[in-house]
């Protein structure tokens, strides 16, 4: 009887964490994450020394209404540290994107974005493809990043 409690304990566990695990990390439950990116995204301020076109740009970069990566959902798992966006810590940070996955993922940006070569992101972007406009927006923004 013991054996039967313990192995059904264990089995309640796994269950509830591979729930979890599928549930609200890959089938994109964090929508929590993204909702906190947008709120500090509102609260904080660029930077108070730059210029006003550097705020300006800044200002349009980060905006919650205007952000591709808000609305997409990739501040969910990815943060953009030299864009000061805030997001999940579950994927990379995509500050240095621009530049590194072709050297990782041996294509381009623009062609990773659309067939990637990762399992985590194939799944990700074959559930939400997108759209050639969509892809330019993330491609220029990810590029900006790569310049800060």
């Amino acid at each position: 009887m013991q054996k039967a409690i313990i192995s059904f304990v264990i089995s309640l566990v796994l269950g509830f964490g591979l729930g979890y695990l599928v549930f609200d990390v890959v089938m994109g439950g964090s929508d929590e994450a993204a909702k906190v990116a947008q709120a500090d995204n509102k609260e904080t301020p660029a930077a108070t020394e730059e210029s006003t076109e550097s705020k300006e740009d800044s200002a349009a970069t980060t905006s919650a209404s205007d952000n591709i990566l808000n609305q997409k959902g990739c501040l969910g798992c990815h943060a953009v540290e030299s864009l000061d966006l805030k997001g999940g810590a579950t994927g990379p940070d995509l500050s240095k994107a621009f530049e590194n996955v072709e050297g990782k993922h041996g294509k381009p940006i623009e062609e990773f974005l659309k067939e990637p070569t990762s399992a985590v992101m194939s799944s990700v972007i074959g559930g939400n493809p997108l759209t050639d406009e969509e892809r330019t927006r993330v491609v220029d923004m990810l590029k900006q990043a790569s310049e800060k």
